[in-house]
């Protein structure tokens, strides 16, 4: 689990589950108070079991004394946490990613804003693999409907220059505040009908119209 408003909105929310495992690349603080109160525990983990496994972690003061010394806490390299032939190995492994923007199609934009690179691609589409590939597992792309300045992050096409980081042969779920589309296996026109529902309101009818326009589709 990262940082940002979507990690912790996840983590917020998992305080009533139990026996949870944590594979991730990073983590910060908002795992901790899951591991005191025993929901994090590894226990049916399928590698690593019984511990907290990342490559890096980045958070407060309270992190790092927490970690320090801590057996239940194993830093591996990213050729390890990131392989995907270990991360499917988890048993109903959810991988929970986000994104710039996602078009109509499924392409999800993670690392640019057009051509300006806005951040490296992690290790989102290891997970996203090893996710799709673990038994009972799912892979999730969750992002706000709309940015801070009310654009539309679900999109008819990519912003001319954007790199496709999860393509649209490998994503199976886009989740927003309004709802989930699972793209697994569906036609180019079952996923822009998918898409368009969890859009936001205000932008429906548009983003549907301009890809309607231009492909006829």
């Amino acid at each position: 689990m990262g940082i940002g408003s979507i990690p912790n909105a996840v983590l917020h929310k998992l305080g009533n589950h139990k026996d949870l495992g944590l594979h991730t690349e990073m983590f910060s603080d908002g795992v901790i108070d899951l591991i005191l109160k025993d929901v994090i525990n590894g226990n049916y983990k399928g590698v690593n079991a019984g511990r907290a496994l990342a490559t890096f972690l980045m958070g407060s003061k309270r992190l790092y004394d927490y970690v320090d010394d801590n057996p239940f806490v194993e830093l591996r390299s990213c050729n390890y946490v990131n392989d995907v032939s270990v991360i499917r190995q988890n048993p109903k492994m959810i991988s929970i990613n986000s994104a710039i923007q996602v078009d109509l199609t499924g392409q999800v934009c993670a690392d640019s804003i057009g051509t300006r690179l806005y951040s490296g691609v992690g290790g989102q589409m290891d997970f996203i693999r090893g996710a799709s590939l673990s038994d009972g597992g799912k892979a999730i792309i969750a992002i706000p409907s709309m940015t801070e300045k009310g654009i539309s992050r679900i999109v008819p096409f990519l912003n001319k220059g954007a790199g496709v980081v999860t393509t649209r042969a490998h994503v199976q779920y886009i989740v927003t505040e309004y709802g989930v589309a699972n793209l697994y296996g569906k036609t180019i026109k079952q996923r822009v009908k998918e898409l368009v529902k969890i859009a936001h309101p205000e932008h429906r009818e548009t983003i549907e119209k301009e890809f309607f326009e231009i492909t006829g589709m």
